[in-house]
């Protein structure tokens, strides 16, 4: 793995969790908003807005850069829109990056002819 491929996903690893967090602070919001006089949603929604942008501008950047089939990039997608998969991408992501590094390492070393 080159090092724009590996930024590139550390880059959405990065943003994953964050845009999971906001997007469960923006539901209590909403739930908040329906309950009681507190209204953050117009804020949380900025927040989460532009967090869900940088998060879909480094998803396709991976995608280009990484060679997913489209099955992967399609979860990584989804992963996206539900209130919690940021955490399983972030998780996934730093998984895919670990083992990356291990199986250059092993090249480097002419153990395997990977």
């Amino acid at each position: 793995m080159d090092i724009k491929t590996a930024t590139a996903l550390r880059r959405l690893r990065l943003v994953s969790a964050p845009e999971a967090v906001s997007f469960l602070l923006l539901l209590v919001c909403s739930v908040l908003k329906r309950t009681t006089d507190f209204n953050a949603v117009p804020v949380m929604g900025a927040v989460h807005g532009v967090l869900f942008i940088l998060y879909v501008i480094f998803w396709a950047d991976a995608w280009n850069r990484t060679k997913w089939s489209k099955k992967t990039a399609a979860l990584y997608f989804v992963l996206s829109v539900l209130p919690t998969g940021g955490f399983f991408a972030e998780r996934k992501l730093k998984r895919e990056a670990e083992d990356a590094v291990i199986a250059s390492r092993a090249r480097r070393e002419g153990t395997v002819n990977a």
